[in-house]
């Protein structure tokens, strides 16, 4: 009997937590024209002239905070979800993690694929909301070293699971163990942030205006809108833990303005959360639903550094929500995922 075969794609992570592959690792990311989307030329003077050279020594002492007794956070998790998803799946599938970015390469997994003679691949980007910076790059990828390889299996693409029922409810659990406690006055859902011109790009129709009228709604005309996207999964997990509209706020974190005229999406996470204790909010319970993995931007950035906005602004309790990781509900997730 064939095996069918189920690719898990992360954003990647670098090999080490040293200056040398910090380095490596934030060229071949930031190199990605779906990243900086500057001609080639100047992004190659960007990035290996001025980014990776100066940024890379202040990046590896935050890995160094973040890697563990089993590495990276984001591959441990990635390797564990792959074991788990197989064992949910059974041996009629053949299950594998790739990284965008580094190890394991997709290239490296995908010839596993074909050596296996796997004829029908689902691909599913861990990326809940669609962006074209993370998920469309992933799937522009796996199509090219597809093309390489000679290799053409029946290929479906999963571009984001915002409304998976199994996916919020997984989120909403890791959630309540802290907000039933009756400790916590507001729940502040922080996105990673992406520049304002890119949701324009990824909503082709031109129905997405950046404002509260077409992001707050999410519907056919705005199913790739990253924003739209946000507020969604936002608005379910919220509902799932029973929480009434002005108990949460959603807000975008790891902006990297360069120019006045090249705005990242708003608000900012770390000006909500710097304003909280100015509005008598004391107390906070903070998640990362863009991830599915704890990685640096959950656990350094809104672990730590909110944490350390926040008390510094006269907070009392942060709480960082762990990601999905490993959880059940999770790869419960996954399965439907594979097999919707």
């Amino acid at each position: 009997m064939e095996k069918k075969g189920v690719l898990l794609v992360n954003l990647g992570t670098p090999d080490s937590s040293s200056v040398k592959d910090v380095r490596k690792y934030l060229r071949e990311f930031l190199m990605d024209k779906y990243v900086i989307d500057l001609p080639v030329i100047p992004r190659w003077i960007l990035v290996n002239l001025i980014i990776a050279p100066f940024r890379s020594p202040k990046s590896a002492k935050i890995y160094q905070e973040l890697w563990t007794e089993n590495g990276s956070p984001l591959l441990y998790y990635g390797k564990r979800l792959e074991t788990l998803v197989h064992e949910k799946m059974g041996d009629d599938y053949f299950v594998r993690l790739a990284m965008r970015y580094q190890n394991p390469s997709i290239k490296k997994v995908l010839e596993q694929f074909k050596k296996n003679n796997i004829t029908d691949l689902v691909v599913i980007p861990l990326y809940p909301q669609f962006a074209s910076s993370s998920t469309l790059s992933s799937i522009k990828k796996v199509e090219e070293v597809l093309k390489e390889l000679n290799y053409s299996p029946k290929v479906k693409m999963i571009k984001n699971f915002v409304t998976n029922k199994k996916f919020i409810q997984a989120i909403a659990e890791n959630g309540n163990n802290y907000w039933k406690t009756g400790e916590f006055q507001k729940v502040l859902f922080s996105y990673h942030g992406i520049p304002e011109r890119h949701i324009i790009k990824d909503c082709e129709n031109g129905y997405c205006k950046l404002d509260e009228n077409c992001c707050k709604t999410y519907n056919s005309n705005n199913t790739l809108c990253y924003r739209a996207q946000c507020y969604e999964t936002s608005r379910l997990v919220a509902e799932a833990m029973g929480l009434q509209e002005n108990q949460y706020d959603v807000a975008f974190q790891s902006r990297l303005e360069t120019r006045a005229r090249d705005p990242w999406l708003k608000p900012y996470s770390d000006i909500v959360t710097a304003d909280y204790p100015k509005q008598g909010i004391k107390n906070v319970l903070a998640f990362s639903p863009s991830f599915v993995s704890d990685c640096l931007e959950t656990t350094i950035e809104v672990g730590e550094e909110f944490a350390a906005i926040f008390h510094e602004n006269g907070g009392e309790k942060w709480q960082l929500v762990e990601s999905l990781n490993e959880s059940q509900t999770w790869v419960e997730a996954i399965e439907e995922l594979i097999k919707n």
